[in-house]
């Protein structure tokens, strides 16, 4: 009979994980899908905790206006030497989110001997275009001229963003006027990581890119696949098949006439993975599922910029 009840409290204590393991996907899903990223952050740090990651600058800022701020998460303990960067600008159809919310990129980067940078942007209705892309790039700018004070290696800078910061990234890295009227050089950017992103998507047919470039007399100006150049910065262009907020013909348009230009790019289009799925593959615990990460941690190795676990910097 002992045994009995035993195995019926282990029948209920199993029962019970299941249905709170189900209830923190939901809510997962629920918060990336309505841009309540925060809550994301908060789960995966109560999940993964914060050991091998530090908070460097919690809110910096790289202009004056309240929108310009960026954050920088390193590896903890330190490297004695500099580590490569990478540049992450958030999503949120270029009407919300912020930096701090994307913390859990941070870690997940840090943890894996990198300094990440999160940057903010100015939304809708001062965010619409071209205001995105000016505040991205000065933000790219500011890493420049301060990366290696939270030592960053800046010849070794790479750009991601999801989402609408995809398209951010994506626009500075084949368009050159946005980068080079900040004094940033040609080059300086090593590659960009897009997830998700849209690149070819006029007419516009969502509410959100509506009310970002629908003011646009010549809206080709604003799509990433009009600016395609043999010798832009490479590209891994990640999405998931089950994405109905920003198609993967998108990525499959860029990657084409990337690769017909002169710069072979394949898209890597994830099985069964919807919008939200290619950042939340990034957090805990999604992250068994390497869908994700593997691939670029794999482009950035392939770049000079390999991961590598944290050793004690040396003393001085």
């Amino acid at each position: 009979m002992a045994r009995g009840k035993a195995a019926r409290r282990m029948g209920w204590t199993i029962a019970i994980l299941a249905l709170l393991g189900a209830a923190l996907f939901g809510a997962w899903r629920y918060a990336l899908e309505n841009n309540a990223v925060a809550l994301l952050d908060g789960a995966d740090r109560l999940i993964g905790g914060t050991a091998g990651a530090r908070v460097a600058l919690a809110d910096g800022s790289y202009g004056p206006i309240p929108a310009q701020k960026i954050a920088v998460m390193v590896p903890d303990p330190p490297f004695a030497a500099p580590r490569p960067v990478i540049v992450f600008i958030h999503g949120g159809g270029w009407h919300s989110g912020a930096p701090g919310d994307y913390r859990f990129i941070g870690r997940t980067f840090a943890r894996q001997g990198y300094v990440v940078v999160l940057v903010g942007y100015r939304k809708v209705p001062e965010g619409a275009w071209p205001h995105m892309l000016e505040d991205s790039a000065r933000a790219v700018a500011w890493v420049r001229d301060h990366v290696a004070d939270y030592g960053g290696d800046p010849a070794r800078v790479f750009l991601m963003g999801h989402s609408a910061g995809a398209y951010n990234a994506a626009m500075l890295t084949l368009e050159r006027q946005w980068l080079g009227r900040e004094g940033v050089p040609e080059g300086f950017v090593k590659g960009t990581i897009g997830l998700s992103g849209p690149y070819d998507f006029y007419p516009f047919t969502s509410d959100s890119a509506c009310a970002a470039f629908g003011h646009v007399a010549d809206p080709a100006l604003t799509q990433p696949i009009r600016y395609v150049r043999g010798d832009a910065p490479p590209m891994l262009l990640l999405t998931g098949d089950a994405d109905t907020t920003v198609k993967p013909r998108n990525s499959r348009a860029l990657a084409m006439a990337l690769s017909n230009a002169g710069l072979p790019t394949e898209p890597l289009v994830l099985a069964g993975v919807d919008h939200a799925g290619t950042v939340m593959k990034l957090a805990h615990p999604f992250l068994r599922d390497r869908r994700v990460i593997d691939p670029i941690l794999a482009f950035l190795a392939a770049r000079g910029a390999p991961p590598s676990a944290p050793v004690q910097a040396q003393a001085r």
